[in-house]
């Protein structure tokens, strides 16, 4: 298979683990600017390692990945966080900052050494703030806020970040329905209007399904990836979870609880 060079993530043949222990394997796609990807699959499917593993915080096992056209190996950590901006659920120890300071942060890549803001850093944290709904709590310490703010906040600063690629691990986790929502569709937003490309690990099948231009699924057999229109055509829905407690139902593209 050719690398396409319009490709912002390109993932080939990837084996993911620890040291020689394999979580997953024959992970295979590709993601364009613009597109939201959730990657589903259940409880140690390797959802969270595939995350660390793009993000270089573990090593792959074997396999090629892609970021803007160049093997993740070769970029340096400073030229990286041009190219990806992470957002992980361990929180840093950044909450006694204002709102406005930790998404700031996300210029650093990009500041001189004494770490002063520009008049276009300036405009892409303001534009963040904007765009995440946080401009009223700008001056509040990030350790008053509620998860959904914070959550937003974090979102917020790869915004700022402004690298052409997004990943999130499980950024709705702690959230109830509303606010999982609301943040689902600001990244949607994020992805479609700002031509980022996002990758988020999520247990919100349902939500995915409707919000997402594709989805990878992990198994542990043969890992689908595509669009949710394709993979519910494909039935591979109806094999995640054991079929005795589950049913998923092709209609509405939703899980039932089967009575």
């Amino acid at each position: 298979m050719a690398h396409d060079k319009k490709h912002s993530v390109w993932v080939q043949g990837l084996s993911i683990g620890y040291g020689t222990k394999v979580v997953a394997s024959k992970i295979d796609f590709s993601l364009a600017e613009g597109e939201l990807c959730a990657v589903i699959g259940v409880n140690g499917a390797g959802k969270s390692t595939l995350l660390r593993t793009l993000c270089r915080l573990q090593s792959k096992i074997s396999g090629n990945i892609f970021m803007m056209d160049h093997p993740l190996e070769s970029p340096t950590a400073a030229q990286l966080a041009k190219i990806l901006s992470v957002v992980l659920t361990e929180q840093p120890a950044s909450k006694n900052l204002r709102v406005q300071e930790l998404i700031a942060l996300g210029r650093q890549p990009y500041t001189n050494w004494v770490g002063s803001l520009t008049p276009s850093d300036k405009i892409l944290v303001q534009d963040s703030l904007k765009a995440f709904l946080l401009e009223e709590l700008r001056h509040q310490k990030c350790h008053e806020l509620s998860d959904g703010q914070l959550q937003r906040v974090f979102i917020a600063r790869a915004m700022a970040q402004d690298t052409p690629i997004i990943v999130l691990d499980e950024p709705t986790t702690h959230l109830d329905l509303y606010h999982k929502v609301q943040i689902l569709k600001m990244m949607q937003q994020l992805a479609h209007q700002n031509k980022k490309t996002i990758l988020f690990t999520t247990h919100e099948i349902d939500l995915a399904i409707q919000l997402c231009d594709k989805i990878l699924i992990l198994d542990g057999r043969e890992n689908p990836f595509g669009t949710p229109e394709e993979l519910i055509q494909q039935k591979h829905f109806e094999h995640l979870f054991p079929s005795e407690m589950v049913e998923f139902d092709e209609k509405t593209g939703s899980f039932k609880v089967k009575k």
